[in-house]
């Protein structure tokens, strides 16, 4: 059953991708067959740009583009994945390996009340969650160890996001199959 919902899925997004982009490419192709001096206007559309960080946060940025030739535009926008498109927007993402600025700039490793393993918008103890990890026998962390997670240990680079996450798995419960 999943097998068939998943065919039918893709084959319609294969459907409607194929509709949808059929009036650009056309569009596009007007464009080159056009003499140099012509009433056509170019093609007009939003691009919108959504980057993909490590650590699950994503932001989006949205411009507005003027396409005169169309491979001048898809060069522009070769390291992006086209994702969705219609005939006024086009939706790019992009896989950051690195961390959010969010993360650089305000982002505390922290344990929650159940202990389990978090990073915190702010300091652990007046902030909101950004994203948990799993849970850690806290009885096992040495005080000093436990001490700095309370306090909130700061995220400023994708090593040291990498490096707390990995030297507190050997801490992390295990759940019961």
């Amino acid at each position: 059953m999943r097998a068939i919902l998943v065919l039918i899925l893709l084959t319609g997004g294969m459907f409607v991708s194929n509709i949808v982009y059929e009036p650009v490419q056309v569009q596009a192709e007007q464009m080159y067959d056009a003499p140099s001096v012509t009433n056509e206007q170019p093609l007009e559309l939003t691009v919108h740009l959504k980057k993909v960080y490590l650590d699950g946060e994503a932001s989006e940025e949205i411009v507005k583009e003027t396409i005169f030739a169309l491979e001048d535009f898809w060069a522009k926008y070769e390291s992006w994945q086209l994702v969705d498109m219609d005939e006024e927007r086009l939706l790019f993402e992009k896989k950051v390996d690195d961390i959010s600025p969010l993360l650089k700039m305000n982002g505390y490793f922290g344990i929650t009340d159940d202990g389990t393993l978090s990073i915190f918008n702010g300091k652990p103890e007046e902030s909101d969650v950004i994203q948990s990890f799993f849970q850690i026998d806290v009885k096992k962390l040495e005080s000093s160890q436990q001490m700095r997670l309370m306090q909130g240990i700061p995220v400023n680079t994708k090593e040291e996001y990498s490096e707390v996450v990995e030297s507190m798995k050997k801490y992390s419960i295990k759940k019961a199959k």
